[in-house]
Parts: structure tokens; sequence; C-alpha cells
């Protein structure tokens, strides 16, 4: 079934709000083995909506709208595929009751105009809202199956997974889903992993494989459709197995994580510690790190040492490193490794990391943006460094430096990077 997702709203036209329902329902209709080939975004005018509809209808078997049910005068989805239909519109008691007995609890008088918010499209199967008053549509005619949901997130994501879902699933009956792996890879930039994987993805058939690339990551997908799970992974493992074997330095998860994730799940599981010195990254490392549940038991703290004055009190850096005619300075990867180790002695921890650099936008003792240095104190062994050259602006360097950190971490945890 191929799918097309229509959201209704001139303040998405206008880029007041961001469209995530359309994210949302992607991942979903997918679960369910429905391609989406098209999203579209339409403002508030009935015309334009029903000319979205006609142009749906000429290249999808299923139109998902959201937005467009609430009590206003231009919520106009409802009315729009009516008016297509040559369909009126019905009142939904059940919603109607809801509506009346809300009103009744807060004391306040009905307004005429929330009665919209209970009508159907005539004949159209009612999708009850858990979190919201609008009722869902759902209907078939002439091939073409119609969804209406409404706008805001908390009530359309709840809707479409009850109600919604159940209904598609009627219209699929046993048809094959999607089931799909993740791959977290880290170290290793998206044209990198490419190349590493090339011969695959271009001969790939079934399963599917698809590289997306954030900020110090990146992710493989890799798909199929099953009948079952056990299908799925029967199809799936034989890539599965040939890109771990091409990977092992770069991939740290099998699920949708982030590095910090995974490193935190390899210290607690080791009963290890890490602390933090931070200088460029200014605790971006701590913040990522702290996100993660159960990261107490595993991350000791830090010290953002964004200044020479703390790298020398707080961790012990020579001053003699910092500053004078000889000095290698701040930015250097002998102040990374006095960092780390006056860190690591600090809070007697298994691990320190240690950053610094210059993110921009402006060079820094000379040195370029970009250029960050890493260190990493272990207890008992020789401290590393690595140098990086980072491109970007000073966010994306910030980002990129932290997870680059925690991948020199992950590499000492597991072993891969000796």
């Amino acid at each position: 079934m191929r799918a097309e997702i229509i959201a209704v709203g001139t303040e998405l036209l206008l880029g007041q709000i961001v469209n995530t329902n359309a994210q949302y329902l992607s991942r979903g209709l997918a679960e369910l083995g429905i391609d989406v080939y098209y999203q579209t975004v339409v403002g508030d005018n009935k015309e334009r909506i029903i000319q979205a509809i006609e142009i749906g209808r000429g290249r999808a078997d299923l139109l998902v709208f959201t937005g467009g049910l609430g009590p206003t005068m231009d919520d106009l989805t409802r009315d729009a595929l009516a008016e297509y239909l040559k369909r009126g519109v019905e009142l939904h008691e059940p919603t109607m009751d809801k509506i009346t007995a809300m009103f009744a609890g807060r004391g306040g008088s009905f307004v005429e105009s929330n009665r919209r918010q209970a009508l159907l499209v005539e004949g159209a199967a009612p999708l009850r809202n858990d979190t919201g008053l609008a009722v869902g549509n759902a209907l078939s005619e002439d091939g073409t199956h119609y969804l209406l949901l409404p706008g805001p997130p908390r009530e359309m994501k709840p809707m479409f997974a009850n109600d919604g879902t159940a209904w598609l699933k009627s219209l699929l009956g046993e048809a094959d889903t999607l089931h799909s792996a993740m791959l977290k890879f880290a170290g290793i930039g998206e044209s990198g992993l490419e190349d590493l994987l090339i011969d695959l993805i271009r001969e790939q058939q079934d399963p599917t494989i698809a590289p997306y690339a954030a900020e110090g990551e990146v992710t493989i997908r890799v798909s199929t459709k099953a009948a079952t799970a056990e299908e799925a992974a029967r199809k799936l493992e034989p890539t599965l197995t040939e890109i771990r074997s091409r990977t092992p330095r770069h991939l740290y998860a099998e699920e949708d994580i982030p590095i910090e994730a995974a490193v935190i799940r390899l210290l607690a599981s080791q009963r290890r510690t890490v602390t933090l010195a931070e200088s460029c990254t200014g605790g971006m490392v701590a913040s990522m790190l702290t996100t993660v549940p159960g990261s107490a038991d595993a991350f000791l703290g830090g010290v953002v040492s964004y200044s020479n004055l703390v790298k020398h009190r707080a961790l012990d850096v020579p001053a003699s490193l910092l500053e004078g005619d000889n000095a290698p300075g701040a930015v250097s990867s002998e102040t990374a490794v006095a960092m780390a180790e006056g860190a690591r002695k600090l809070a007697d921890a298994d691990f320190a990391l240690s950053i610094t650099g210059v993110a921009g936008p402006a060079s820094s003792e000379g040195k370029p943006v970009g250029l960050v240095f890493v260190g990493l104190a272990e207890r008992d062994k020789e401290t590393r460094v690595v140098q990086l050259q980072l491109s970007g602006d000073r966010q994306g360097i910030r980002i990129r430096a932290s997870k680059r950190a925690l991948y020199m971490l992950w590499l000492a945890l597991t072993g891969r990077g000796e």
C-alpha cells in the first residue's frame, strides 16, 4: 500500500511550528509495511485542501491527514473531504456527550463551535480521542482510504497508535510488515562508512541498507518485509553479519542509542568510573553522559576548565605548558595529557577524558578553528591523545569533539583501540 501524508495548517507553511507529525507517522506507517511516497503541507484553505486530495488520490492508496479537525472556522479538513466525496457530515453522539460533559464540569457555557469537533464525514468510522476532543475519521471509497487525525501531537499520536493502527491493520490483512535493524557507528563519517560497505549498498535488493548521518555518529538501517519477526531475523542476519565483520572498530550498538549510552553501559558492567576535564566543549560531554539513566553509577563528575587559571588551579596543569614564549599552549597535546591526568587524580577515577581546542568562530593562540586535542587517562596505563581537525560551525565542532572523546573511551572499554 502506498501512502501520502497531508499536513493541514497555515502555521506549518509559515514556519511557526515544525511538522513532527509527519516524522512520527512515517515511522508508524513503515512499521505496518505501508510505503510513504509523498508528504504534502497545505494551508487552511478548502479549495487547496480539495486540490491536495485530488493529487493524492492519483498517486497513493492511503491519504493520512493531520490537522483541521478543531472547532474554528479554519479547521476545514473534514469539510473539504466531505465535499470532495460528495458526502454529508453527521454528528458522533459519544463525542458530543464528551464535549458537553467537559463544559459542564468546568462550569462554563457551551460554545456552539465546539460541536464541529464531534462531526464525522458521512459513513466514516470514528477514531476515539483519548487526550482531546476532536473525533478522528476513517473511511474508504473507490479503492482509496482516508485517515483523518487531529493536529496536536499529544492527540494525534495516541489516536494513530490505537484506533488508527487497528483500522489500517484491518485493511492490510495478512500483508507483510517492515522489520528493521538499527546499527550505530562512531569514529567514522558517513562517506567513510559507505566506502566500507559500498558493494553491499550498490547490490542491495532485500534487505535494503540506508545510512543516516548525525553530528559525530552514523546510523545504518537494514530493513526487510516479512510476516513474522522470526522470518525477518533470518532474512536480515547474513547482511548484518557481513556489516559487523567489516566495522569492528566503529559499530558500537545494534539498537538506536547514542554512544554515551553505550559507554555508560560498559562502564557499569565493568564497574569502572570516568571523570572529565572539558575546555572548548564547556560541559557538553558531562551533559551527554548525565542524560543516560544509571549514569550516576559510572560518571563521577568533571571540571569545565575553560580558562588557563582553572586548568592550573583545579587540574594542576603546569603554568609552563599554558603560558610563555615556548609554552605549547592550552590547545596542545601536552595540555590535554595534563588535564586528563589531573582530572583522574582529582576524582580517583578509572578513566578521565580531556578536551581542549578551538571551537571558533575565531582562531586562538594562532591555532586554527577546529583543532582539538582529546586525552584519555586510564589507571595504570599511559595517557593517550588524539589530534583532530574538525570542520563545521562552533556548535558542530563541540558536538563532534564530544562524540569523538566518547568514542575514544568506548575503544578503551572494548579493547578495540589496542
